[in-house]
């Protein structure tokens, strides 16, 4: 029963395939296979999962990981982010994050539901931020910045994140995205951790890069910002 439900869904979605699309893809994802892109359009892709998720065959899908296509694993998250509950929700991500393999993947998750939750989601960032695999970590991150930069904002929420020692890539990359935002937005309170050096090299010089880009950053602060910029050793 599985394999013709499984079949039938990645038949749909071998009928959305653009090849074009596969290509640029693939070049965005250096750590994705490109013979498992399919080359599905985000647009089309999340219309889709609206209407795979009321179905039966949903509740089994979910239950496949790992999966083989990067289509999969992006239907899924779509899946998990439209779930109205805030418990099976982060039920579903616990049981799916460990299966992420790319930063697109990872990204494209922001639960509606977490919105409603904020004093119990907090506790489960700071899970995810402990998490011995990198787009867990990631994603908790990325909820930070998502969630938590605003009028929920709290000094102790950047330390979290300079708390995070990591030597991949895509987890420092996504602390210096929280940093270059964190400076838009709470610059006051955010601005110290680049002026004691709370980061290590790379992502510091980063965090400023992305924030020296930033339209929400007035130019004085841009030369402030650059001036804080270190050199590798």
């Amino acid at each position: 029963m599985i394999q013709s439900i499984e079949k039938d869904y990645l038949l749909k979605l071998f009928e959305m395939q653009d090849l074009k699309y596969k290509d640029f893809q693939a070049k965005l994802m250096p750590t994705v296979d490109p013979d498992t892109i399919i080359g599905v359009r985000t647009p089309q892709l999340r219309k889709f999962a609206r209407e795979f998720a009321k179905s039966a065959e949903a509740s089994d899908f979910i239950k496949q990981l790992p999966h083989k296509y990067y289509e999969e694993n992006n239907l899924h998250g779509f899946i998990i982010e439209g779930m109205k509950d805030y418990d099976e929700v982060v039920a579903a991500l616990d049981e799916f994050l460990p299966y992420v393999d790319n930063w697109a993947t990872c990204d494209l998750m922001s639960p509606k539901v977490f919105k409603k939750h904020l004093p119990k989601l907090l506790d489960k960032i700071k899970q995810w931020l402990s998490s011995e695999h990198t787009y867990t970590v990631r994603f908790g991150i990325e909820m930070l910045m998502i969630y938590y930069l605003d009028e929920h904002f709290d000094p102790e929420y950047p330390k979290l994140v300079a708390s995070v020692k990591s030597e991949e890539y895509y987890i420092n990359m996504m602390i210096a995205w929280y940093f270059a935002t964190a400076l838009a937005k709470q610059y006051d309170a955010v601005l110290p951790y680049l002026e004691i050096r709370r980061l290590d090299a790379w992502t510091h010089n980063k965090a400023i890069q992305k924030a020296v880009e930033s339209y929400r950053i007035t130019d004085e602060q841009k030369t402030y910002l650059k001036s804080l910029k270190v050199k590798k050793e």
